[in-house]
């Protein structure tokens, strides 16, 4: 077995696509944001030597549009439902281009696995994936980069897998130390959507309390808003003891190096009050 089983540095960072695309309008990539997270990741990566990083992106303007239109998540049976499918397909892959051009003029080593092209879903759930290509980018110090994506599924046909839910999948295999979820908000509000009140800590416990302050998203998401996040989130931490989900918003500048070097700022998600490191 790889030594990052039990790597203490290997986080997951995903990066929003409300953070890095408009989410309102279509097509529309945040070039000059891209540019600065690559720049924070780059500060990190560079001075940490033992530092592994998995990063994922959401698709915000470019695949949610289209897989509303088509209800590409739900299923895909038709010629217009399959037409759509490979539409969703596009749209993902052209902003993942993006990303990937943007990190490599930062000068990072990035190198992105398309999860159309290695998983196989049931019901909406991964069920095959070799993730022996990932193992190996990571154990040559390479930057993998997964995103959100459609996906061939045996029950569905064709559907719609989030970042969450590949980090999900991912964690059995390569447990990561903490889970980043960079956004354009400051974590989970306990007022949204004045949102002037920040929940620093959320764990099972406190879910019910908080859980009438969970909004959707402002924008098109079809793969749920920050109720869905939250909840997936807290999935994992109790079945992944000591692991920790942070949400925090990657829009002000420095905030991204911040979590990646072990700051918990924004919302803290874990398994209880105890598991705080």
């Amino acid at each position: 077995m790889s030594n990052i089983e039990n790597h203490p540095s290997l986080y997951y960072l995903k990066l929003g696509g409300s953070l890095i695309t408009e989410k309102s309008r279509a097509h529309v990539a945040r070039q000059e944001v891209l540019s600065r997270l690559a720049d924070e990741i780059g500060s990190v990566f560079t001075n940490q030597k033992e530092f592994m990083l998995i990063i994922g992106h959401g698709s915000g303007s470019f695949g949610h549009i289209p897989a509303k239109r088509y209800g590409t998540r739900a299923g895909v049976a038709s010629p217009e439902g399959w037409r759509g499918f490979a539409e969703v397909w596009y749209e993902a892959t052209s902003l993942t281009r993006l990303v990937v051009d943007a990190f490599y003029a930062a000068g990072l080593p990035v190198i992105s696995f398309s999860p159309s092209a290695s998983v196989t879903s049931l019901n909406g759930q991964v069920k095959i994936w070799d993730l022996n290509p990932i193992r190996a980018a990571l154990e040559s110090g390479l930057l993998p980069v997964v995103h959100g994506d459609v996906v061939f599924d045996e029950q569905r046909g064709g559907t719609i897998l989030s970042t969450e839910d590949l980090f999900a999948y991912l964690a059995g295999y390569l447990p990561p130390d903490r889970i980043l979820l960079a956004g354009l908000e400051e974590g989970v509000w306990e007022d949204y959507p004045k949102c002037t009140r920040l929940i620093p800590t959320i764990t099972p416990a406190s879910l019910p309390d908080i859980l009438p302050s969970l909004g959707g998203s402002d924008a098109t998401d079809v793969t749920g808003g920050m109720l869905s996040k939250v909840q997936q989130s807290l999935a994992l931490v109790q079945k992944h003891p000591g692991l920790h989900v942070q949400v925090f918003s990657g829009a002000a500048p420095g905030n991204l190096q911040r979590a990646l070097t072990g700051e918990p700022i924004g919302t803290v998600l874990r398994a209880d009050l105890q598991d705080m490191q």
